[in-house]
């Protein structure tokens, strides 16, 4: 859908999705949203600090069957490191701020009290998660070498250089 912007220069693109019933509806009960495309939007006004504008939802029927949608400008702002790209060898602060990135969704989305309750005051979940990071690598790094061993041994292909 295209719009002429009053004052702005350039189109104003807006996006229609369609949304379906969530991937986790077996798994943690219905939601609580009938039309889908509110469940996709009121999700990602938890999730998104400063959320789109023309963000909204709507019931259509094309080809005659009700559909959920949701409704977003189409602009895609966001900017992202090229990973691949960095030689630098510091993935340090790439890491970190994606990891802050995700905690601060994550907080923005569940009652922050009730989840520092829960933590309590002492380190016992930070050394948690450190643990649990530590085995994760490990598992990793076992895997990549089994991953390794399987292409040297013809059992899998790799193409590199992409």
């Amino acid at each position: 859908m295209l719009l002429p912007r009053q004052g702005l220069r350039g189109p104003l693109f807006l996006q229609v999705k369609e949304a379906e019933s969530s991937v986790l509806d077996g798994a943690a009960g219905k939601s609580k949203f009938r039309q889908q495309g509110r469940r996709v939007v009121e999700g990602q006004r938890l999730m998104q600090a400063a959320s789109d504008i023309f963000l909204g939802w709507l019931s259509a029927a094309p080809e005659g069957v009700s559909r959920d949608f949701y409704v977003r400008q189409l602009w895609d702002g966001k900017g992202s490191a090229e990973v691949e790209r960095d030689d630098s060898g510091d993935d340090g602060v790439y890491g970190k701020l994606c990891g802050w990135t995700l905690a601060r969704a994550h907080a923005r989305s569940g009652d922050r009290m009730a989840i520092a309750s829960y933590l309590g005051k002492g380190d016992s979940f930070d050394r948690a998660m450190g643990d649990f990071a530590e085995a994760y690598a490990d598992q990793n790094e076992t895997d990549f070498k089994d991953f390794e061993a399987a292409v040297k041994k013809g059992r899998l292909k790799a193409v590199k250089d992409l």
